[in-house]
């Protein structure tokens, strides 16, 4: 058999899950035809779009028509849900487009012309409800000149078959019909395939009239795939079943799979190939086919598997934020861990925890899908989400090349960075690179700073927005061979590109859409008016016949709402379709800047201040005097209009570093004799005989194997398995309660062995030592090491259920405890401080704890 994929799209009611109804009743596939107004469509099989009457999930069914095996996509129709069409069209052989002969081309069907162009997709047109066509006095001749007028020549209607008309698209088809009077039907595929031939059949899919001429074409006309032998498939959707397992859609495009198989070093539980909601296990998948796999936790939508590469970004994208609001007595974190299987499901919808804020941000179309959302989390969650009215999404970038530089040198500390940063292409997004020499910084300092550099969002300062479209080149950077740790680097990082952003020329940027605007001849006028009126550029009007065409670009806050504004001074008879097209200068960056009321100076969190060194302590220095206090000089000089850059930066004379001795030599100086208020020491009088002995009591130090706990607590286990950050963030703040609460000392390990290119970091958090281990250093190693440093000055316990760690904690003769024990102890401490203070445990803070101690 000859596997092919064939997609089904359509502007929304159109009838295209009707024609592919229609199409599996007549191949056989199914024995009774399902309709959508009665609620028993074959492949509308979720309750959510029964009760709405639409396709909002993307699904397959299998059917075979003469020597072809055809894997039917059927996607949704509605705008809202464009995100989840335009992912299958990378899998897809040809498309079928459905258009209402009724309504003839509408907005939504540009777009999908658009895209089916962009994705080089053949494509095949089914002109459903011929008979409302007819009755309305429209023919099929005025629908293929208004197809040609809108699309371009190629749409040659196959009903009534005229090789002829084929032949004059393309020069050697033209040829072999002067020769023969005829055409192959190799000559015919040839053409579809190439997207010069767009075949068009009429018909009505619900009265079954024209379908089987279309499933007689769909024998006859399609191409014989070849596939490689070497292995290779496309990602274009993750989804879950009832019982909640995760499933990979994949099309296989070469080579074969069987169950226990492994791609990327996971492995293949299971192969299933579905139609509708039953589906088959398959014991050898071949190619050309859709499957779901099951087993694979780490695929995503778009990704290539083998010799495929990923797909290209997608067109169709949100271009407004919401705040998703979780019910009474719901966390955000735990809200955000179920949510994030959503967002798998679908990777355009952006869910995200923002931390700053405390909320949960999702990117979504339009109101039918906030409403799809807000049910759909109902009835898989029972959690009853309210969705706020939503927000532009803006992004900020710069206009020309600036420096920053981040300094951060508390006592004991040092880091200093030194980063170009230059304006890029709309659409570039962040570049990271370094022209940094090695004789100057180490190569795993510079790998650092890219790598601090892309773990985070990096704000703007007009208000506030994430930026884009910047290349950020290391161009000098300055380490201690005794003070610099990895979290140095972090804070100078962040610091030198806030400090970069204060210094430069900033843009604003919003979304914009282009757009098509058909509006009949005589609104013209006001038409063009409008745009002008919002800030839209626009090019030449094109005749139409009855109506005029006007394409352009314009803002997104504009153009959201224009679609009843132009249906009411039209009458229903204008239209407009849209489509993202990147962020651009912003048209009223004054109002949007003055309504955000963001102050970069007040936002401690993104600081462009840094930390110097002066008389043995830590001195802030503002942004604006930080070049006056830098100990390098990074050699750019922007007097040509491309920055010069020297790969030698020079010291600056005048900074003076000091040694460790010289460092304690001030402390002293300033401070007097060091303290060490971890050991107390107390006299005891034995049984009153006058005897007495001092007796040292050495204040408690626990340490912690992070990894441990978290795989071994069950909520911290479930948190994992949504977002890691999540659970290492839930454990560092109980730790942080428990040690303000017990005041004793905590460190907490994450270990970093396996982890390639890790260069480790420390930190402190609210009093708790944080340490990540660098690559190739084990937890149980540092742990030795640590004990072996401070077990004479402390009361050692080590938390783990590690067999290694522990016989490590034996062998240096200090208290181990399991996991089990750890977290029996943190809930007693967290019951005891609710208990006393009648504060829910998830919402004590360290305020709390400290009004606790004075109580």
């Amino acid at each position: 058999m000859n596997n092919v994929v064939l997609g089904i799209l359509a502007h929304v009611d159109a009838g295209k899950t009707t024609t592919a109804e229609a199409l599996l009743y007549k191949s056989g596939s199914i024995r009774r035809i399902g309709r959508v107004d009665h609620k028993d469509a074959f492949l509308d099989n979720f309750l959510i779009e029964k009760e709405r009457g639409i396709t909002i999930f993307s699904k397959q069914a299998i059917f075979d028509v003469g020597n072809n095996h055809f894997n039917l996509l059927d996607t949704p129709g509605h705008m809202d849900f464009s995100a989840e069409m335009e992912r299958t069209l990378s899998v897809l052989d040809y498309a079928l487009l459905v258009i209402s002969g009724q309504d003839g081309v509408q907005a939504h069907t540009l777009t999908l012309w658009e895209l089916l162009k962009r994705y080089r997709v053949p494509c095949i047109v089914w002109v459903n409800k011929k008979d409302l066509m007819e009755a309305s006095g429209k023919s099929l001749a005025t629908l293929l000149e208004d197809l040609k007028l809108h699309f371009g020549e190629g749409f040659v209607d196959f009903n009534n078959l005229d090789f002829e008309k084929i032949a004059e698209l393309d020069e050697n088809a033209l040829t072999e019909f002067l020769d023969r009077g005829t055409l192959s039907k190799e000559t015919v595929c040839s053409l579809i395939d190439g997207r010069k031939l767009f075949p068009c059949l009429f018909g009505s899919a619900l009265r079954l009239e024209g379908v089987d001429e279309l499933i007689s074409f769909l024998s006859e006309y399609i191409s014989e795939k070849k596939y490689s032998e070497e292995f290779g498939a496309k990602v274009f959707k993750i989804s879950h079943d009832e019982s909640g397992q995760r499933l990979s859609w994949i099309k296989l495009c070469g080579g074969a799979l069987k169950p226990k198989d492994t791609i990327d070093d996971e492995k293949i539980n299971q192969i299933r190939a579905y139609s509708g909601v039953k589906f088959e296990a398959v014991g050898l998948a071949e190619p050309g086919n859709i499957y779901a796999l099951c087993g694979l936790e780490k695929s995503f939508a778009g990704q290539g598997l083998g010799f495929e590469s990923a797909q290209i970004s997608p067109v169709l994208e949100p271009v407004l934020s919401y705040r998703i609001i979780p019910p009474a007595g719901v966390d955000s974190i735990n809200a955000m861990k179920k949510l994030s299987l959503l967002a798998e499901e679908d990777p355009m919808l952006r869910i995200v925890y923002n931390s700053r804020l405390k909320e949960i941000e999702a990117r979504l179309m339009g109101q039918v899908q906030i409403d799809v959302l807000k049910d759909l989390i109902y009835d898989r969650y029972g959690m009853n989400v309210e969705i706020d009215t939503g927000h532009i999404v803006y992004k900020e970038t710069i206009a020309a090349p600036v420096l920053g530089i981040g300094h951060f040198e508390p006592l004991r500390h040092y880091a200093e960075v030194h980063l170009l940063m230059e304006p890029l292409a709309p659409g570039s997004g962040i570049e990271l690179c370094s022209a940094c020499s090695t004789d100057t910084l180490d190569l795993n300092w510079q790998r650092l700073i890219l790598t601090n550099l892309a773990e985070k969002e990096h704000l703007g300062v007009i208000i506030g927005a994430p930026i884009t479209d910047i290349r950020i080149t290391i161009v000098a950077g300055r380490a201690h061979l005794k003070h610099t740790e990895g979290g140095d680097f972090r804070q100078a990082v962040y610091r030198a590109v806030r400090q970069g952003l204060m210094s430069a020329e900033n843009v604003l940027l919003e979304p914009y859409y282009d757009y098509c605007l058909e509006i009949p001849a005589e609104h013209i006028g006001r038409a063009i008016s409008d745009c002008k009126a919002m800030s839209c550029s626009f090019d030449a009007p094109k005749d139409m016949g009855m109506n005029i065409q006007i394409k352009g670009r314009g803002p997104v806050s504009e153009l959201q709402n224009y679609q009843l504004e132009l249906l009411s001074y039209t009458k229903g008879r204008g239209r407009i379709s849209c489509s993202f097209a990147g962020h651009f200068p912003c048209h009223n960056t004054e109002k949007i800047a003055e309504e955000s009321a963001y102050d970069p100076d007040r936002d401690v969190e993104n600081t462009a201040d840094s930390v110097f060194c002066s008389h043995g302590a830590g001195v802030n220095v503002k942004w604006n005097k930080v070049p006056d206090f830098a100990h390098l000089d990074s050699g750019i000089s922007f007097e040509h209009s491309v920055p010069e850059i020297s790969h030698s930066p020079k010291l600056r004379s005048g900074n003076i570093d000091f040694d460790e001795k010289e460092l304690q030599a001030i402390m002293q100086r300033e401070f007097g004799e060091p303290k060490r208020p971890q050991i107390a020491s107390v006299t005891v009088d034995f049984g009153g005989s006058g005897k007495k002995k001092q007796t040292v009591i050495k204040k408690d130090y626990l340490i912690v194997d992070a990894y441990n706990m978290i795989f071994s607590w069950p909520e911290l286990k479930e948190l994992a398995k949504a977002s890691m950050d999540a659970a290492r963030a839930r454990l560092t703040d109980m730790l942080i309660n428990y040690r303000a609460f017990k005041n004793n000392e905590v460190c907490l390990i994450f270990d970093g062995y396996k982890r390639k290119d890790n260069l480790g970091a420390k930190e402190d958090d609210h009093g708790i030592h944080i340490v990540y281990t660098k690559e190739g250093e084990s937890a149980d190693a540092f742990i030795e090491a640590l004990v072996r440093e401070i077990g004479k000055n402390y009361s050692v316990r080590v938390a783990t259920s590690d067999g290694l760690i522990q016989l490590t904690a034996l062998r240096a003769g200090v208290i181990r405890m399991s996991s089990k024990e750890l977290e029996y102890e943190l809930e007693k401490t967290l019951n005891e401080i609710s208990a006393i203070l009648q504060i829910p445990r998830k919402k004590i803070t360290l305020a709390d704890i400290a009004r606790l101690k004075k109580i």
